[in-house]
């Protein structure tokens, strides 16, 4: 799993500038690219911290609980989840961070990843990160995490619980091609994307980390030709979302335990007051009180009433403000900053 963020890190650091340069839906503000690539360095920073390069020689007994829990890919995945959700950026970071904590589910407690554990993972992920958005739109990453799910689990199902890396290749490369296939589609379901002539920034994205986690468990090259013809995603094309009008209005987000009525409630709350609303339930476990911590993202025309109404049920912790228009110097053009 470090392997894997580490590869995804790289490859979205390499890549946040093209995913920047098409970033239009759900707004212009040319920051998926970024947002991602910040959520993974988070995850990927929290395993480098949490398991060290002689993990493997550990052998005073008092370590044999933390090497055992080294050892268990689930926990592992969850502690990475958890790092990128309390430090998510923006709505695609949220949503990769909601996916990674819910793939970590169906691995506790196994030391290695077979083709039904990852068809399982992955088809458990698509459905939280689709369940965190109050209105879920197709022709998004949700899309490329839905494709990569079900063609895992078709793959898998032909299997008959082969355990192999054989199999567990084949289940991977299914997951990858149908991600492409699904990336590829974005561009006819949203007008936006198909207005500009380009693919959804956030499903690129995906599509690179699915292939970092091919790469990373076979032990193979990332597929260089991977995103070759892709609408928008050639190095002379311009940065789309420049072009775009200004998005009035601001992203909210905090972290803030609640019950699991007040959580329900501030959503409904929210839906009223913006949109983009992603809430998603970071760790497993209530507290003494029976709250659950909650990493909640909203899009507002002003962040007044929204910080108030989660002020209004709890005391959030970790809050942004950012507006979504682009800063622009005085000629215009888009600042640095803003790509």
């Amino acid at each position: 799993m470090k392997r894997w963020l580490g590869k995804a890190e790289t490859a979205l650091g390499n890549h946040s500038d093209r995913l920047n340069a098409i970033n239009i839906f759900p707004v212009a503000d040319g920051d998926t690219g970024t947002n991602l690539y910040l959520t993974v360095r988070a995850a990927h920073r929290a395993l480098q911290d949490a398991i060290p390069a002689d993990a493997g020689q550990m052998q005073v007994p008092e370590q044999a609980g933390r090497l055992a829990k080294l050892n268990d890919v689930g926990a592992v995945l969850a502690h990475a989840g958890e790092a990128a959700m309390e430090q998510a950026k923006g709505n695609s970071g949220t949503l990769f961070s909601v996916f990674l904590c819910a793939a970590a589910e169906p691995l506790a407690g196994h030391a290695r990843l077979t083709s039904s554990l990852l068809a399982a993972a992955l088809n458990r992920a698509q459905i939280r990160a689709w369940s965190a958005l109050s209105d879920p739109v197709p022709g998004t990453m949700l899309s490329v995490m839905e494709a990569a799910g079900r063609a895992a689990a078709a793959v898998d199902a032909g299997q008959n619980g082969n355990d192999s890396n054989h199999a567990l290749g084949l289940v991977l490369d299914a997951a990858v091609e149908a991600a492409l296939e699904a990336v590829v589609r974005t561009e006819g379901q949203l007008d936006a994307l198909q207005a500009a002539h380009v693919v959804d920034a956030g499903g690129v994205g995906m599509l690179l980390i699915l292939d970092c986690l091919r790469s990373a468990v076979l032990g193979e090259e990332l597929r260089s030709e991977l995103l070759d013809g892709l609408h928008g995603y050639d190095l002379q094309d311009p940065h789309i979302h420049t072009g775009m009008p200004d998005d009035d209005g601001v992203e909210v987000m905090c972290t803030i335990s609640l019950s699991p009525l007040d959580a329900a409630t501030l959503r409904q709350r929210l839906d009223e007051l913006g949109d983009s609303v992603i809430m998603s339930q970071v760790g497993p476990s209530a507290d003494a009180d029976g709250r659950y911590r909650w990493r909640v993202h909203v899009h507002v025309p002003d962040p007044a009433p929204a910080l108030g109404a989660i002020r209004s049920l709890g005391d959030p912790a970790d809050v942004s403000v950012s507006e979504l228009a682009l800063p622009r110097d005085p000629s215009g053009e888009v600042s640095a900053e803003g790509r």
